[in-house]
């Protein structure tokens, strides 16, 4: 008789040559009172961590992963550039494993859903494990075929070590220890956050088949990605904040970059998409209610239907239209 018992899934495999650097650059944070405060460091902290974020935000997150707006082939490289200054892999690496996270979204295959694993799972040990080392390429075909961008996702760490040296140049070990070590890990946890807290904490306005929440504060540290919940109801948006109090730094950049041309084409919510949450049944708003609730997000939501390639277009994948202006 055979066995229909299904087979432990096997453990995780720590990657020491990540692991490593990374732990070991939070252990160097303490070098810090070698270093006498200066207001030029805050300054210094403050620009690479927003520049960074910005390009995180912008490049990996709405363009890579979600194609939110169109761009010319030289800006693409110049995002995909800064967003790797941020020092978490390639490009195409970082947009194949987001594209797989919104597919799964808090379902079992989810790479990084607190629900399934946790917290501090979701928040990094993901990123420290075999497990995801290699790029999927065919879940990025439509930017694999550039080879500037596979070149960059190879030698991810360029972009970083570039950043390094010029900030070096211009203010020394000083500018080079609070600009590659203190606001690079402020960019990572930053950046982990809305991977762990916006499952976790929040409020949600719409109703989604995942955890996701909006959250004003982690809006202010990520540049505008703290919206989360918006973002899960409709995720190829150049903005995330979708009412005149979220704020959403990074869409307004993008505005003002689409006013001398230099990206266009963005793609925001109809009015409709806004406040289809208005509409909602008596029962609707119950489970809303409910799923906000405090440690709710440790239960996992119900298995996501299949993906039908009619909704592929609101996942910004395999969109069929060219996204890149000849």
């Amino acid at each position: 008789m055979t066995s229909t018992t299904t087979k432990p899934a096997p453990p995780h495999q720590w990657n020491l040559v990540a692991s490593i650097p990374f732990i070991g650059w939070h252990f160097l944070l303490p070098l810090v009172v070698l270093f006498p405060f200066k207001w030029e460091y805050v300054a210094v902290v403050f620009v690479t961590y927003y520049l960074r974020m910005f390009g995180i935000t912008a490049g990996y997150h709405r363009y890579f992963s979600h194609r939110a707006f169109k761009t010319s082939r030289v800006f693409q490289f110049i995002l995909a550039f800064l967003a790797q200054m941020g020092v978490q892999k390639g490009v195409l690496w970082w947009a194949a494993n987001h594209r797989h996270h919104h597919r799964y979204s808090d379902m079992e295959n989810d790479i990084h859903s607190p629900a399934r694993k946790g917290f501090w799972w979701s928040h990094m040990a993901w990123i420290l494990v075999k497990d995801y080392e290699e790029t999927n390429l065919s879940a990025i075909k439509d930017f694999a075929k550039y080879p500037e961008l596979v070149w960059l996702n190879k030698y991810f760490l360029v972009p970083p070590l570039v950043g390094l040296a010029v900030v070096y140049a211009i203010g020394g070990l000083p500018w080079a220890f609070y600009a590659g070590v203190v606001s690079t890990v402020l960019v990572w946890h930053g950046t982990f956050s809305i991977n762990s807290l916006t499952h976790i904490f929040g409020s949600r306005r719409y109703l989604t088949t995942d955890n996701s929440r909006n959250s004003f504060i982690l809006a202010l540290i990520t540049c505008g990605e703290g919206w989360h919940n918006n973002h899960h109801f409709h995720q190829n948006t150049a903005n995330q904040g979708w009412f005149w109090w979220e704020v959403d730094f990074t869409f307004y950049a993008l505005k003002v970059l689409s006013w001398f041309g230099v990206v266009s084409d963005l793609r925001l919510p109809s009015e409709q998409t806004k406040l289809c949450y208005l509409k909602y049944t008596d029962a609707q708003r119950a489970q809303l209610e409910a799923e906000a609730k405090f440690n709710a997000w440790r239960t996992p939501p119900q298995r996501k239907p299949s993906v039908t390639p009619d909704e592929l277009p609101a996942m910004g994948i395999g969109m069929a239209q060219v996204m890149i202006k000849r």
